[in-house]
């Protein structure tokens, strides 16, 4: 025995270690061949690909090692692979289905519950002990810890299979492809008690992975389902490429037939939104200074997406709401792409208007047609929300005959002189006058009503740097004066029109008998 034993040993120590790398994906290749799989099934099961951690029904833990194959209740059958002991940290097989254990051991291997136990040894034990014995065990184990520490220094790029694209593949580097039951359990099946927030785009979700990393699971609403797919993976592509400290860093997706799942790190301070206005007694409110941080940090990332990304990518959405804050209050724009990902079957150009009220360019709500100067428009309005603390439409402002855009309510306070009625009380006065009205100044040159006339980001950026704002700011006072004479002599107008209303009998008296 203790010959066998060693000439076993010989033997594996004789196999070269890059095997162990394709090990855990042959294996589970090998048990699809073996499952009698009909139609789609397990389609994106590709031997040719490096990692199967992306495959649907199949979790890995941080390591790449396969530990759940969640194919429970699937009606397969045919024979239960004994290569599936090839797999060491497997501690949940299937379910529910109608399978032979092989040749040597013909009885169904169907069962009611997942093969879970209390320990590692004993996982592996009942799985092997279905399929061949401890020689298995023996010459996985020793191969294992022969090949693992090389195999951890050379790993190799997880790719994504596109369907109906056999010659082309898309690296996403460290994007993990989640499986749809990880996300469901990390956020507790997704509990309204974990909603983070939700917008036109959908429900985002806290949730917490095995390895207690905090994420935020945003749940698409608005994907047009079932196809689409190689789109799909294109733009999570492009937003993944888009690495900028000012903007949200994309962990990974999640896709089945019909739901799309981005996830992203989570934000211990949420959103500026939230700190202006939905904080909880006693905590920290966003001072001046995180202000500032704000609107320059947030410049500097639609800057980076509009002129440094290719192709360019334009947020359609830009808010207080979207602009989240790490445990530093360092601003990171977010959902940016999403118009594009949700919109990605649409054949039109311009389909559909993505934002919110009040935040919408004139030019995007009247011609449905976007660009850079789109979410110029938006950030103006971000800053006005920084400045008052308001929302950008607020009908209880009618009720003091008041603006019910913030944008005009503003816009009349600058007139009159009182803009310092109109600063966030919740700052309490603790606020720099000159950097105030630089900051008012640059919002309503950002909201002007054509977007030609708007800065581009870049030169946002450089006026919030002290460069270039009394030029653009000396033409926008002229250019206002100028439309405000006009709107004046218009309104004029109106109110002649209105009082010849009262003269109609003597306007008829006067026509042809």
């Amino acid at each position: 025995m203790r010959k066998l034993g060693f000439a076993l040993l010989v033997l594996v120590v004789s196999l070269p270690c890059f095997l162990a790398s394709d090990r855990q994906g042959d294996a589970l290749y090998d048990m699809k061949q073996k499952l009698n799989v009909t139609g789609g099934q397990l389609s994106d099961w590709n031997q040719n690909q490096v990692n199967p951690c992306t495959w649907n029904s199949v979790i890995c833990d941080n390591n790449n090692n396969v530990v759940q194959v969640t194919l429970a209740a699937r009606g397969f059958t045919g024979v239960l692979s004994p290569r599936i002991g090839e797999l060491q940290y497997l501690s949940v097989l299937f379910s529910g289905n109608h399978l032979n254990c092989g040749p040597n051991f013909p009885h169904s291997c169907a069962s009611s519950v997942s093969y879970q136990s209390g320990s590692h040894s004993s996982k592996i034990g009942l799985i092997l002990g279905t399929v061949g014995g401890v020689i298995g065990l023996l010459i996985v184990g020793v191969l294992f810890l022969i090949c693992n520490a090389r195999r951890k220094s050379h790993l190799r790029e997880v790719f994504v299979d596109v369907a109906g694209e056999d010659d082309r593949r898309i690296a996403f580097g460290q994007l993990k492809r989640f499986a749809w039951r990880e996300l469901q359990i990390a956020t507790d099946n997704f509990n309204e008690r974990n909603v983070l927030g939700q917008g036109g785009f959908g429900k985002v979700y806290k949730g917490v992975l095995p390895d207690a990393t905090k994420i935020a699971v945003k749940r698409l609403t608005d994907y047009e389902s079932p196809g689409g797919e190689a789109a799909f993976l294109r733009e999570v592509e492009l937003i993944s490429v888009a690495v900028h400290r000012n903007l949200l860093r994309l962990i990974g997706f999640c896709t089945t037939q019909t739901e799309r799942l981005l996830v992203y790190p989570f934000m211990q301070n949420l959103s500026v939104a939230y700190r202006l206005r939905e904080f909880k007694p006693g905590e920290p409110i966003l001072d001046w200074p995180a202000r500032k941080q704000v609107a320059i940090g947030t410049a500097r990332g639609l800057e980076y997406l509009h002129e440094h990304c290719n192709p360019k990518i334009i947020h359609r959405d830009v808010k207080a709401a979207n602009v989240l804050l790490d445990e530093d209050f360092e601003p990171v724009v977010g959902d940016f792409g999403l118009a594009k990902l949700v919109d990605v079957q649409k054949t039109s150009v311009t389909t559909q208007v993505r934002g919110t009220m009040g935040h919408i360019a004139p030019e995007y709500l009247s011609t449905g047609k976007s660009s850079e100067r789109t979410d110029v428009f938006g950030y103006g309005i971000m800053l006005l929300e920084l400045v008052t603390g308001q929302r950008a439409i607020d009908f209880s402002r009618l009720e003091e005959e008041e603006e019910v855009l913030l944008l005009d309510h503003v816009k009349k306070l600058q007139r009159e002189g009182q803009l310092d009625s109109i600063v966030d009380g919740n700052l309490n006065q603790n606020y720099d006058d000159e950097e105030l009205e630089m900051i008012i100044q640059i919002a309503l040159l950002c909201t002007q009503a054509s977007p030609e006339d708007r800065p581009s980001m870049s030169e946002v950026v450089r006026m919030l740097e002290g460069e270039g704002l009394a030029e653009r700011w000396e033409e926008w006072q002229q250019v206002e004066v100028t439309r405000r004479q006009e709107y004046e002599r218009m309104q004029r107008r109106f109110d002649w029109g209105e009082d010849s209303v009262y003269n109609q009998e003597a306007i008829e008296l006067s026509a042809g008998r």
